[in-house]
């Protein structure tokens, strides 16, 4: 059994016979285990417009990493059960935790932790419209398989953004689009949390 944490209500891991879904109404900040798990916590705290948004806006809610300890928690669940957390590429939750930084091409990076690794994966390599390039740490008993490194450039793009000779005139995806786990993917997510899997 996989726990898949902070995921969305009737999205991509419901329906599964080997996978608990915890969205939000469950509140996987009191996930207690026992089951590896496959985290999505909330990234909007942590991206690159965290701060112009603070700035512009204000308010406690909208602080840069005040997510609720959404991220603390997801990252306690990965190394006490074991399995992967997946966040944007550039996600400040990881200097804020100190967890070592992926580096672009070179797959998985062991940290400074026995049985943790990170890498950076774009989603296009499992089907997503968009690159949608992902940070992994993955945490468990047996080291991660690699995984696919394939660095499509995608047909469309997350935001609005702006085009350049990289991406010329992408269409923006919706706000639904960007944020979908292509099945590929999940399906990838799932198997590592598996290989994560700890004895007691």
């Amino acid at each position: 059994m996989i726990a898949a944490l902070f995921v969305e209500k009737g999205g991509v891991y419901y329906g599964l016979p080997d996978v608990d879904p915890w969205d939000e109404e469950r509140d996987a900040r009191k996930y207690a285990g026992p089951w590896p798990v496959v985290a999505h916590p909330p990234c909007q705290r942590w991206g690159s417009f965290a701060a112009l948004n603070f700035k512009r806006y204000g308010g406690e809610h909208n602080r840069p990493g005040n997510d609720g300890g959404c991220f603390a928690s997801a990252l306690e669940s990965v190394r006490r059960f074991g399995g992967v957390l997946e966040h944007p590429a550039g996600s400040k939750a990881w200097g804020a935790y100190g967890i070592v930084l992926p580096s672009e091409g070179s797959g998985w990076i062991r940290s400074l932790w026995i049985d943790e690794w990170t890498c950076e994966v774009w989603q296009s390599a499992y089907g997503h419209k968009a690159r949608k390039r992902t940070w992994l740490l993955y945490s468990g008993r047996l080291p991660p398989l690699p995984i696919s490194w394939t660095r499509r450039p995608g047909t469309h793009q997350v935001g609005h953004g702006f085009a350049t000779p990289a991406s010329p005139g992408k269409k923006p995806l919706s706000s639904r689009e960007a944020c979908a786990t292509p099945l590929a993917f999940r399906d990838e997510l799932l198997s590592l949390a598996r290989r994560a899997v700890r004895t007691f």
